[in-house]
């Protein structure tokens, strides 16, 4: 590991700590094995990009992630306050996404294994249902300097099994809000005094989830999608003096929002808002606040806020914020950032090779793909800290000016960076020696590093 250039030390030696002596170094070989190997992310692909065929001990690289003890969840909050410290500022809010993605993976022997709908495959008119295991990811949404836009960085997912896995064990099963609600308690826990906001789907406008995040001592600010018929209330009048009984959760009953895009006297406000691909657009917007509420099920108090297209090209829709103070631009503007998280979704597929490791241990399952997933945040830091606020380079071509940076450059910067260390740190002592054209291995290395 000595080897390796000293930006890249510094951020691993913060997660040193959690693995014992032998343990990290065989952990660092992997690391170091998915990112320069390309195409599957098994053990064995690691194991040969770098240059460790002839291990005979290879089967401790296998127990690594199937029987060693270490914690995942610790790896996780190491690596949030790492991607803190280098994108969010102090007095900023952190803005996170969570959203569920499914793994595709058959076999008998993956027992968390389930049958769901594949949200890549699926539109409108077709539903695709597809084998394989759901994650749920908590992602950061953060700009970052060299790239000119926000990412969304991985660092914390957690593997929720299907109705029929509970069953067949006699377990209570735990939907995806269930789940939700507790990482999203995990990261308060993390992190006590910082103003946190999470944007989600219309999946996630569950009561109970918001009510969850809404009454803690401090606050997590839920932005999500809402229905155009939700059930919405004024706030309850003020309890009088010698009344009897429960107080009242609800006022009198609102116009649904679906009312409200038919009614002539609707106020709207025509103004510019941060839209999707890093643009602006001119949208119509309408906000106000009220109670959500639903019998047998604790109220949320949430501003809502309708969005129209002026030219008609999208449908309208409603946003809801548990915060009632927030403006309806900057509600828009963090929902906005939503996209993201599918954005990286389709990058770790396409550049790290999540879905192609081959691990049939629960534990190895639990492990792997979240470290896959958030191999794409490290990815991002490490080039950060080597970059030390230089420009990132790009690859370009006489048919192809690229405006901006991409994953796929900063992935290619970090392999180019590794290497060389690669090289030196498995060389034997006196190593063969053969001359090779510049223009050849400068052809080799740029192949290598931007394979998939």
């Amino acid at each position: 590991m000595h080897t390796l250039p000293e930006p890249i030390i510094h951020v691993l030696d913060h997660f040193a700590p959690l693995f014992s002596k032998r343990m990290w170094r065989w952990a660092v070989v992997m690391l170091v094995g998915a990112i320069l190997a390309p195409g599957k992310r098994t053990v064995t692909a690691a194991l040969r990009v770098m240059g460790l065929s002839d291990e005979i001990h290879f089967q401790n690289y296998h127990r690594l992630l199937s029987r060693a003890v270490w914690s995942s969840r610790q790896l996780s909050r190491i690596l949030l306050q790492l991607l803190l410290e280098a994108f969010v500022p102090a007095d900023a809010p952190i803005v996170m996404g969570i959203d569920e993605t499914i793994e595709r993976r058959w076999g008998a022997k993956i027992a968390a294994r389930g049958i769901y709908r594949d949200a890549v495959r699926s539109s409108k008119e077709f539903f695709v249902k597809t084998s394989g295991l759901r994650w749920i990811c908590m992602m950061l949404l953060a700009p970052i300097p060299w790239i000119g836009r926000v990412w969304a960085l991985p660092f914390f997912s957690v593997l929720a099994p299907s109705e029929r896995y509970h069953a067949e064990r006699q377990e209570r099963h735990k939907k995806v809000t269930d789940w939700a609600r507790q990482m999203i308690l995990q990261v308060r826990r993390w992190l006590p005094g910082r103003k946190l906001v999470v944007v989600a789907d219309g999946g996630y406008a569950v009561l109970e989830l918001l009510a969850a995040c809404a009454r803690l001592v401090n606050p997590v600010v839920m932005i999500t999608r809402l229905r155009l018929d939700a059930a919405l209330y004024d706030p309850a009048p003020a309890r009088k003096p010698g009344a009897r009984g429960r107080p009242r959760k609800k006022g009198q009953r609102q116009p649904t929002l679906a009312a409200r895009l038919l009614d002539p006297h609707t106020t709207w406000r025509s103004c510019e808002v941060a839209w999707y691909g890093g643009s602006t657009r001119q949208v119509e917007l309408a906000s106000g606040t009220a109670v959500w509420y639903h019998a047998g099920l604790p109220s949320v108090s949430i501003r809502w806020v309708l969005i129209r297209d002026p030219l008609g090209h999208f449908e309208a829709q409603a946003l809801l914020c548990t915060d009632l103070t927030q403006m309806p631009e900057q509600i828009v503007a963090w929902f906005v950032l939503r996209w993201r998280v599918e954005v990286t979704f389709a990058e770790v597929r396409r550049h790290l090779g999540v879905e192609t490791q081959r691990q049939w241990s629960d534990l190895a399952i639990l492990r792997t793909t979240p470290a896959l997933l958030a191999l794409f945040s490290l990815v991002t830091l490490l080039v950060h800290r080597l970059l030390d606020g230089k420009d990132l380079p790009t690859r370009e071509a006489a048919w192809y000016r690229k405006v901006q940076p991409s994953f796929s450059d900063t992935l290619a910067y970090l392999r180019l960076q590794l290497w060389p260390a690669r090289i030196l740190w498995l060389s034997p002592t006196e190593p063969d020696m053969l001359e090779i054209p510049r223009g050849l291995l400068d052809c080799l290395t740029d192949t290598l590093a931007y394979g998939p």
